[in-house]
């Protein structure tokens, strides 16, 4: 039905919830209608005219140039919560490892393997070196109340921590999901003062771009602890490096090593395990594949970073999907084509987001490639699909 270029490993959850519905799925694919990726770097390749639209199995998006295919009308999808519960996980490990000095604790007792009788000894002497707090009664301040974040400021209330969120964009439904315990933050700042752990957990873009900087640091209690479960790019690494050196931050935990940060001290690095759990690539894989699989048959947007979310149960015998941007009278204008060919409208949406809208029009006669050309010659129009 469909032709689907993967260009990762993709679990086959994903692979299988294609071609169950008989698409063509693999890295041979050419001239594919859409792309089902997870890191690959698409920056800079030439997208050719038959694709529709990009999957990624993930969250993050940083991979692929968003707003250029906005403009080419390549809708681009990622796969929101499908790896939520295993970020949080590692989260409250990350926590844990940020408070007691376990990894330097297993490395000592692997130096004095070979003491014989006096290791039971020399462990309850070297221990001390080793301690850390408690999480119980100290304070979380989660930055992000996405998926993740409500996961993480959920379950530290179950560890008896005062947690503390802060999310000018927190949708309805992160609303729904969050305890009524965790206690509100109007501003990031309050986060800073008030937090004895904080918690990062949003995307990156221009705005979060070195959040983290030596103005907020500044800010925060002495000794406090963080962790970054969202990019590298989000904490300014030589401002952390010398909070670090001065004991302003006592411990960094993140997924994401650089040169920089990797020569800093008191830091835990790991390879960006955050959503490696099997059962994450599984979720991730799969809600990717149905988003893909919907928009190619249906025409149905959700999940999209670039293109408004639109969905619309098909009725009539055709429909038709235009992509345009967002100005006045471009609904009447297509409607009006359709009138004068005196054809039926059974159904219909618009939904706009910033520059872009798309409208889907249910139609009670077939319409023919020429009529398509007409619509998509249409002053700012993007991109017409027959469905």
């Amino acid at each position: 039905m469909f032709d689907i270029k993967t260009m990762n490993s993709i679990s086959p959850a994903g692979i299988a919830a294609l071609e169950k519905r008989g698409c063509r799925v693999g890295p041979e694919v050419e001239k594919p209608q859409g792309l089902l990726i997870r890191s690959a770097d698409l920056h800079g390749l030439d997208f050719g005219p038959e694709l529709l639209a990009i999957a990624r199995a993930g969250a993050g998006t940083n991979n692929i140039p968003v707003e250029d295919c906005a403009e080419k009308g390549i809708v681009v999808f990622n796969s929101p919560g499908a790896n939520a519960e295993a970020v949080k996980e590692q989260e409250i490990c990350s926590m844990i490892l940020a408070s007691r000095d376990v990894l330097g604790a297993i490395d000592w007792v692997k130096t004095i393997a070979d003491k014989g009788e006096e290791i039971p000894r020399l462990v309850e002497k070297g221990k001390a070196a080793f301690t850390g707090p408690e999480l119980l009664g100290k304070s979380l301040g989660v930055i992000g109340l996405g998926a993740v974040g409500a996961l993480v400021a959920n379950i530290a209330l179950e560890f008896g921590m005062e947690v503390h969120g802060y999310d000018p964009f927190m949708s309805v439904d992160a609303a729904w999901r969050l305890s009524r315990e965790v206690i509100h933050a109007e501003t990031v700042d309050e986060i800073y003062r008030s937090s004895d752990y904080i918690s990062i957990n949003v995307p990156y873009t221009d705005a979060t771009r070195h959040m983290l900087n030596a103005e907020a640091f500044a800010m925060m209690r002495d000794g406090v602890r963080i962790i970054n479960e969202s990019r590298a790019e989000v904490v300014d690494d030589e401002a952390m490096t010398r909070a670090l050196e001065s004991g302003k931050v006592a411990r960094y935990v993140t997924d994401f090593p650089n040169q920089v940060i990797l020569k800093a001290p008191h830091v835990i690095a790991m390879p960006h395990l955050g959503a490696c759990t099997p059962e994450s690539e599984d979720r991730c894989a799969a809600m990717a594949a149905e988003e893909l699989y919907d928009y190619l048959k249906n025409g149905n947007i959700k999940n999209s970073v670039n293109l408004p979310d639109v969905s619309l149960s098909r009725m009539g015998v055709c429909r038709l999907w235009v992509l345009h941007r967002n100005v006045p009278r471009m609904i009447t204008s297509i409607l009006d084509f359709i009138g004068r060919l005196n054809i039926n409208v059974e159904h219909m949406i618009n939904k706009p987001r910033g520059a872009y809208a798309c409208t889907i029009v249910d139609l009670g006669e077939t319409i023919g490639p020429e009529t398509a050309e007409s619509i998509r010659q249409m002053r700012d129009v993007l991109r017409v699909r027959v469905l």
